[in-house]
């Protein structure tokens, strides 16, 4: 969102960066009026990423800072679970009694019992982080986060070595953006500044591939829509013609790549028509893809958090990636391929998270599967004792988790004590012992790094918060005293203190200097992020065959968890492997719950404007498959897999492929109809090599509801 209008004399403005869960971490201006009271933010101009441009939700973020349904109070639950009976308390008595019921849960099973568990719902490196300060003073149960990143991570990785690449802001000076697996204008509404900047300056083709007409595809030259999970049989196709017609740079393939004959012989039979069965686009389109990068060498490939979301995205993601090394477009300014710059800032963390403090042999539990560790299913707990206390920071598993019903039985147990420290009475909330009221990005001091670009961007405290509310790091610090443990390192500090210290030991400048100058542009020189200098293997070369259990990885389950899912059936070199959850005779459709433009994950769902956007929960149906099931737009439907079932209004929808259902969210489970939400029909089980849940791979039956 682009607003030039003027800021009145009358208000000041501060700078900050947005705290969510998205790889644009894009650098703010923050209206303040002479009240002190928050009011439009804006992108920052000077911000050569960011470029002036938000998102409308966070433009409209005073919404949510100021909504009365905001947690201002300390709450224990007084009724039974779920109930929402709740009697206001003190801080101190809270802190007290999440202590006491923390010793009482380590007395009667050791320390593992409890679990500490947070997410991204801010990305600022203190607020989030310093629960693993208290988690490894305390010999807690570990996490191992698997929820979000971890399949396009490796798959990235797996063939460059980094989470590194070519500068975002190089898009545009490509002659052809390719946006692959994310819905950009939703969700990194940065990318479409840089690609729509080429298109207008450059004349670059914009090609967008996704499994249903998105707001992004609408924008496309070229929109590619995929059967969910198939990218990697696309991506191989179209290496295939670059072999075959003689558009591979072979020089480059001889210098910097590990097995390029290998390759050439194992896509022998990767042709078009194989593809085009597996993805249901046609011979034609995938030949005009590949013959479009083959001829244009400045070719930007976008690749985004969509691959992670189904159970083969490591080995689809490894896939695409590869297309930038047959064609050499790394060679180029505005050419390779990008996923994440997460791999090249470098800070050194160990003071916030405490990692001096950190025991390899205590246990971490899957973050993925809080379903199964909490309803104590053996192979979740890793041979471990129950998990009987919780602290949750910064996410909503009962809504965001999949297999949700799981979740909610384990979060509904008497022997489970749970405090949450929450914006608001979120649905994990409702089912919490202790509920502790928590700050907003503008009201504490923290630091963030851009995953989707290359800053490092200061967060300063810039207004008062409620008296009542308080920072996740103030949780942390006066749990640590109430624990034993505020005496170990990194304790005792302000968040101005521990960001000091993890720049200075990162080799960057201060708090004090980021005040000034607000953000670190940390993009490496050109030779490095294009992997000129050599890919980050010990022979510089990509990797066509990855080790795919045996190498290094951003994000490795630790070995007490050991390597995940059917990683004996990934491929040694790019291909589609067949693990995903395809439909069959009983569940003829395929689910894919993406994300909507007016949310992010839970957040916002709370605000009108947001909720006002998005309607309600609906399933997006072909009109082919509304009518074969005698479905008409706007009736009620029943979604069902062997997981559970959820009953939403359809949407009838052309943009979709037949058989493919799309449920855009996340809504909170109490606006479906039956208070259940689409995680319902998610899964979590481990996804190969290393983890992770795969959110768009679904198999379901779609019905019509006939009591509706």
């Amino acid at each position: 969102m682009n607003d030039a209008s003027p800021i009145p004399t009358n208000q000041r403005t501060g700078f900050s960066a947005c705290p969510h869960d998205c790889p644009s971490t894009c650098a703010l201006d923050v209206e303040i009026g002479a009240d002190g009271r928050v009011g439009r933010m804006r992108g920052a101009r000077e911000n050569t990423y960011t470029a002036g441009v938000i998102c409308a939700k966070v433009a409209r973020y005073a919404e949510r800072l100021y909504h009365p349904d905001r947690l201002l109070h300390p709450l224990r639950r007084s009724g039974a679970k779920g109930e929402g009976h709740w009697q206001r308390i003190s801080w101190d008595d809270a802190l007290d009694t999440i202590a006491e019921r923390f010793c009482q849960a380590e007395q009667r099973h050791g320390s593992e019992a409890i679990w500490p568990y947070l997410f991204a719902g801010t990305m600022g490196l203190v607020q989030r982080d310093s629960i693993h300060r208290l988690r490894h003073a305390k010999r807690y149960s570990g996490q191992f986060d698997s929820i979000c990143t971890n399949l396009a991570w490796t798959g990235f990785f797996a063939g460059t070595g980094k989470l590194m690449g070519p500068d975002p802001r190089e898009m545009a000076k490509s002659d052809c953006v390719v946006i692959w697996g994310t819905n950009a204008v939703a969700t990194q509404v940065n990318v479409m500044t840089h690609a729509m900047r080429a298109r207008k300056e450059r004349g670059a083709k914009i090609v967008v591939i996704d499994v249903y007409e998105t707001a992004t595809m609408k924008q496309a030259d070229t929109a590619l829509m995929l059967k969910p999970g198939t990218d990697g049989a696309l991506a191989c196709a179209v290496m295939h013609v670059l072999f075959r017609e003689g558009l591979a740079d072979r020089a480059f393939l001889a210098a910097h790549t590990d097995d390029a004959a290998g390759l050439e012989a194992h896509l022998a039979t990767r042709t078009p028509e194989w593809a085009a069965a597996i993805t249901g686009l046609c011979v034609e389109e995938i030949e005009a893809f590949a013959r479009l990068l083959g001829r244009t060498k400045r070719s930007y490939l976008r690749l985004g958090y969509g691959f992670t979301r189904s159970r083969n995205g490591a080995v689809n993601m490894h896939a695409a990636s590869c297309i930038a090394s047959v064609t050499g477009s790394w060679q180029f300014e505005g050419g390779g391929a990008f996923h994440s710059n997460s791999g090249t800032f470098g800070l050194n963390q160990a003071e916030i998270m405490g990692l001096g403090e950190r025991d390899a042999g205590v246990r971490s539990l899957d973050q993925s599967r809080i379903g199964a560790v909490l309803t104590g299913e053996p192979d979740a707990l890793y041979g471990g004792p129950p998990v009987t206390a919780m602290l949750v920071q910064n996410t909503n598993p009962a809504n965001v988790a999949p297999e949700q019903r799981k979740v909610r039985r384990g979060l509904l147990r008497e022997d489970l004590f749970v405090a949450v420290h929450e914006q608001f009475l979120t649905e994990t909330a409702d089912l919490a012992d202790i509920v502790l009221p928590a700050t907003m990005f503008v009201e504490h001091d923290d630091i963030y790094k851009g995953g989707g670009q290359q800053h490092i961007t200061l967060g300063p405290k810039l207004v008062e918060p409620p008296e009542t509310v308080r920072t996740n790091h103030f949780v942390i610090e006066e749990l640590a005293k109430r624990l034993g443990v505020s005496d170990r390192p990194g304790f005792g500090m302000t968040e101005r203190q521990l960001i000091d210290g993890m720049m200075a030991a990162s080799g960057y400048p201060g708090f004090e200097k980021l005040l000034r100058e607000r953000w670190i542009d940390c993009q490496p020189r050109f030779g490095e992020a294009h992997y000129l200098d050599g890919f980050v293997w010990p022979d510089r070369k990509f990797r066509f065959a990855p080790d795919w259990t045996g190498q290094r990885a951003p994000n490795r389950p630790p070995e007490t968890m050991g390597v995940q899912g059917p990683h004996e059936r990934l491929p040694r070199f790019p291909d589609h492997v067949d693990v995903i959850e395809t439909a069959d005779e009983a569940h003829p459709f395929r689910l894919a719950t993406s994300p909507a433009r007016n949310f992010l994950n839970s957040t916002f769902s709370e605000t009108d404007g947001s909720r006002t956007r998005e309607g309600r929960p609906e399933a997006m149906l072909h009109p082919d498959d509304a009518r074969e099931i005698g479905v008409a737009d706007g009736d009620v439907v029943v979604l069902g897999n062997p997981r559970g079932a959820v009953r939403i209004h359809a949407r009838l929808f052309s943009g979709l492929r037949r058989g493919v259902v799309v449920c855009e969210g996340l809504w909170p489970n109490r606006d479906h109809l039956d208070g259940e939400g689409i995680n319902v029909l998610t899964g979590a089980d481990p996804c190969a090599p290393f983890g992770g849940a795969a959110f768009h791979d679904n198999r379901i039956w779609v019905r019509a509801d006939r009591k509706a």
